[in-house]
């Protein structure tokens, strides 16, 4: 079976992923700052630091809340070390809802993050380190242009949107168009910006991928999994006015993009797993219930067990009756079974014996000299007669004398 994004199925309704890098030091304590802020103006209801992992790997707090309309809402938030790097920390972070995500909810990120991250702060894009939610200027060097696009257009976690400037804009449109979107999709946007004179060297670049840019205009990638109902032109605004005012089509063109179904992003499948099956933060109605969770599951192991057993059982009863009958039917009849190996019915031992039975009978009449000599004189003398007696017999003549004829 295929394990591609596109074979994968699409990620649950309830659930809301994101992924960043804290560039900065002490990302830890900037979270547990913010949960017991947060838990003491009740915005919380509780949060938790597992120590039950390991904090050389891997940081994990979790947290719950209730979103608008008592839907509660459990966030766990993992800190991973970053690669190559004296300090600074990679965080993934998934929430799960107990009815489909609204856009309108509060941001899972708020819930852990200062509301105002910094120039270290936490918002920065996990590979390439860009800003979430603000302006990125796409590079000048055609390399480092194509090392930041193929990305873009491969990120399986984020929203990029390129945007290319017709003109150079003023202090009004050098600032972020996605600024007002929902939080809870601001947190998970990254906005490119193309200068004037790039968009040839952007387009070509893009144009591996089925995506372009139009002229003064924008486009949102596709990821590195197309999702269906995807088409470059439908999620494509031909021109941007970069004056300050509201990017309806734009924030439109992404509102759009992240409705669409999608699988889980890379590695998001092992994240909700650990969301699901190591969570702390239970009521006493949810450890009950997992309690007897628990329970159905090792009972219905155990009969599972115990079903295997007896079939197992069965099998070896049969298959030692099996061999008790053909040990009886090879004891009995082994012999008599036997075909004829020869045309008398005799088996070849049978024929030897009587062959060695002849051999010896015509030795005997072969050969009556080899009587032994107190054999022959202990024996009685033969009557006379004129078949038996010593003259009557050729071999009793004389020999005749061939000289004297």
């Amino acid at each position: 079976m295929s394990n591609s994004p596109a074979s994968r199925p699409a990620a649950p309704a309830t659930v809301w992923t994101a992924r960043g890098r804290h560039p900065g030091p002490a990302a830890a304590d900037a979270v547990r700052r913010r949960l017991e802020k947060l838990k003491a103006d009740d915005v919380l209801h509780s949060h938790a630091e597992p120590d039950d992992v390991d904090r050389s790997r891997e940081h994990v707090f979790e947290a719950r809340w209730l979103a608008p309309g008592e839907v509660t809402v459990r966030a766990r938030l993992a800190l991973t070390p970053l690669r190559g790097a004296a300090e600074g920390q990679q965080w993934v972070l998934v929430a799960e809802a107990e009815q489909p995500w609204e856009p309108r909810w509060p941001s899972p990120v708020s819930m852990f993050w200062p509301s105002e991250p910094g120039p270290g702060g936490w918002d920065h894009e996990a590979v390439t380190g860009l800003r979430l939610g603000d302006v990125n200027p796409l590079p000048e060097d055609d390399k480092e242009l194509r090392r930041v696009l193929r990305h873009a257009v491969r990120d399986t976690w984020c929203v990029h949107v390129v945007v290319h400037e017709a003109m150079t804009p003023d202090e009004r449109g050098r600032s972020a168009l996605v600024r007002l979107l929902p939080e809870g999709l601001r947190h998970r946007v990254v906005e490119h910006r193309a200068a004037p004179q790039r968009l040839r060297a952007v387009n070509w670049v893009l144009d591996d991928y089925g995506a372009r840019v139009p002229r003064g205009g924008a486009v949102v990638l596709p990821g590195s999994a197309v999702p269906p109902g995807y088409d470059a032109e439908r999620f494509s605004v031909r021109s941007v006015f970069l004056d300050g005012n509201e990017p309806a089509e734009v924030l439109d063109a992404v509102r759009r993009f992240d409705a669409l179904p999608r699988p889980l992003p890379d590695g998001g499948d092992q994240a909700l797993a650990a969301l699901r099956e190591q969570w702390h933060l239970m009521t006493l109605e949810e450890q009950l219930v997992h309690a007897r969770e628990l329970v159905a599951m090792y009972a219905e192991a155990l009969d599972a067990m115990t079903k295997s057993r007896d079939l197992y059982r069965d099998a070896a009863e049969r298959a030692n009756e099996a061999l008790a009958v053909y040990r009886e039917s090879a004891g009995q009849g082994a012999l008599p079974g036997r075909k004829p190996s020869g045309p008398s019915g005799r088996s070849p031992f049978q024929h030897l014996a009587r062959g060695l039975e002849r051999l010896r009978g015509g030795a005997v009449t072969r050969r009556p000299d080899a009587t032994p000599k107190s054999a022959r004189e202990s024996a009685p003398a033969p009557e006379n007669g004129p078949e038996s007696g010593p003259e009557s017999g050729p071999e009793s003549a004389p020999p005749s004398d061939p000289a004297g004829s």
